[in-house]
């Protein structure tokens, strides 16, 4: 049988896999990197497919869901790339405004596990809105890992990054919303969080999930409550935590910091072979109850 645990695989294959989804190195030196490792019988190529997502993994909140409406918007972005396009999720039952979340994506764009996040926080009777990074190219129709992070390398960042802030104060100045809105990212969207933390001074809450941290000196500038995820097993993000724990500190700004033992770089994602299930889940009990805190 396939294995689909984090454990059956050895820590450096994760380590390759991380660097030739970043484009970092080549398919070409990810296949001699894990030319030695062989997992349940596969090797090679076609460990490299095994590890692809499964997004019918990660579903916990079905599209049809009667408990919840789903749309797809588009935001205005003119300091960006002129729209930014993303996945709406509200409680089916809601009456009056709404506290907001964004849901940033990875470094693959939108994907149906990040919408089924979106989902899951409707659930809870928040309304959330994951923008598209790649929308002024197209989009990622499927989610597909590797297409979708070459897309993302084709945006221009300073005009991604407008387009995350439009996306934002869109959703923040929406009749429904209660203008309390919150940021929570992935990987990717983890440093897109800091990085709109910094810059939206009316930013209730951030929620980073193994995101790059912030320049130490601009650490000033958040006002923002946050929340940062970390994973024990993911050595380059880590390492920039213990600077920005001590800039929060040093800046008086409301944080909770949490390092999860064992645990690998995207353990929330359950359409992933990574997906650690204790922590993903102990880290969404952390995340409800900082959100309810702070939206509410």
């Amino acid at each position: 049988m396939e294995p689909n645990k984090t454990s059956d695989y050895p820590q450096e294959l994760w380590y390759a896999l991380e660097d030739y989804n970043h484009g970092l190195i080549s398919r070409r030196k990810f296949i001699e990197r894990a030319r030695n490792i062989t997992v349940g019988g596969l090797a090679g190529i076609a460990l490299l497919e095994s590890l692809s997502p499964n997004y019918a993994w990660g579903q916990q909140v079905p599209t049809d869901d009667s408990r919840v409406t789903t749309e797809y918007a588009t935001a205005p972005s003119p300091e960006g790339n002129g729209s930014i396009r993303g996945y709406l999720a509200r409680p089916a039952n809601a009456t009056g405004r709404l506290p907001g979340v964004i849901v940033i994506h990875g470094a693959s764009s939108l994907n149906p596990h990040i919408e089924d996040i979106a989902r899951r926080l409707a659930t809870e009777n928040f309304m959330a809105f994951a923008p598209d990074g790649a929308t002024s190219v197209g989009g990622n129709a499927g989610g597909d890992t590797r297409s979708g992070e070459e897309l993302l390398r084709q945006v221009d960042p300073a005009k991604m990054e407008e387009d995350f802030v439009a996306a934002t104060n869109w959703l923040m100045s929406r009749d429904d919303c209660t203008g309390k809105v919150a940021v929570a990212g992935f990987c990717f969207g983890g440093g897109m969080t800091n990085t709109l933390a910094v810059r939206m001074p009316d930013l209730t809450a951030a929620v980073p999930f193994y995101g790059r941290a912030p320049e130490t000196a601009d650490v000033s500038k958040i006002r923002a409550a946050v929340l940062v995820h970390h994973a024990e097993l993911d050595e380059r993000l880590l390492a920039g935590w213990p600077a920005y724990e001590e800039a929060l500190k040093a800046n008086n700004v409301q944080y909770e910091g949490y390092i999860y033992a064992e645990a690998n770089h995207a353990f929330f994602n359950d359409s992933g072979r990574r997906y650690g299930e204790a922590a993903a889940k102990l880290a969404w009990e952390r995340t409800l109850t900082f959100l309810n805190s702070h939206l509410r």
